[in-house]
């Protein structure tokens, strides 16, 4: 069950003109999205804006406070900028900051899209590069619409040794994580449906004549 969070329920209350926003817990915090864009974040109760041009002119009149994210104990700041108590209190402004924020992330995740092989993404080799350009998946951008699962059987259906290890890799390339740090959410239901997976594969074979 998800922990209960008052400044990601607010955030996604003010902001549902936006579109149907869903949050992750990613930095220690929360992650913002709409259709997997991050375009927020929630870090220590505060609500934080990706960096855009709208937000970049409000920025010069109010020298907002950028997230800034320890890595190994070594700060690193993010593009990204704390709403202030007069920008909340300006519902209107807050959603048009926001929907600036949308769409700088969408700009850069089309692009992204179109620039990356598949091998550029996290967990993604060449080899298996190769293996899903032979199940029909040639781009990022079909990775991400077919996503993890369906890749994963697609894949499995051309070879049986693909495991769970590939089923975590293509989730976490799909979403921007190492394998190893997908939340243990994720973790275990992927893990949960790869077994159910194995299960109903077993089956057919075993009725097969």
């Amino acid at each position: 069950m998800k922990r209960y969070n008052p400044v990601v329920e607010q955030s996604k209350a003010q902001l549902a003109a936006l579109g149907k926003i869903e949050s992750r817990t990613q930095f220690g915090g929360y992650a913002l999205t709409i259709e997997k864009v991050i375009f927020a974040y929630i870090n220590e109760d505060a609500l934080y804006l990706r960096a855009s041009e709208a937000l970049h002119i409000y920025n010069a009149q109010r020298s907002l406070e950028p997230l800034i994210y320890r890595k190994r104990g070594v700060p690193v700041t993010l593009s990204y900028f704390k709403v202030d108590t007069q920008l909340w209190q300006n519902p209107d402004q807050l959603l048009q900051l926001s929907a600036s924020s949308l769409r700088a992330a969408q700009d850069e995740a089309a692009t992204r899209l179109v620039s990356l092989r598949l091998k550029d993404l996290p967990n993604l080799s060449l080899r298996l590069e190769l293996m899903l350009h032979k199940v029909g998946i040639s781009s990022v951008r079909l990775l991400c619409e077919t996503g993890s699962r369906q890749s994963w059987l697609k894949l499995r259906a051309v070879n049986k040794h693909i495991g769970l290890k590939t089923l975590l890799a293509l989730e976490g390339a799909i979403t921007g994580h190492h394998e190893a740090a997908l939340p243990s959410a994720i973790r275990q239901e992927l893990y949960a449906w790869y077994l159910k997976m194995l299960r109903q594969h077993a089956a057919a074979e075993h009725q097969q004549p």
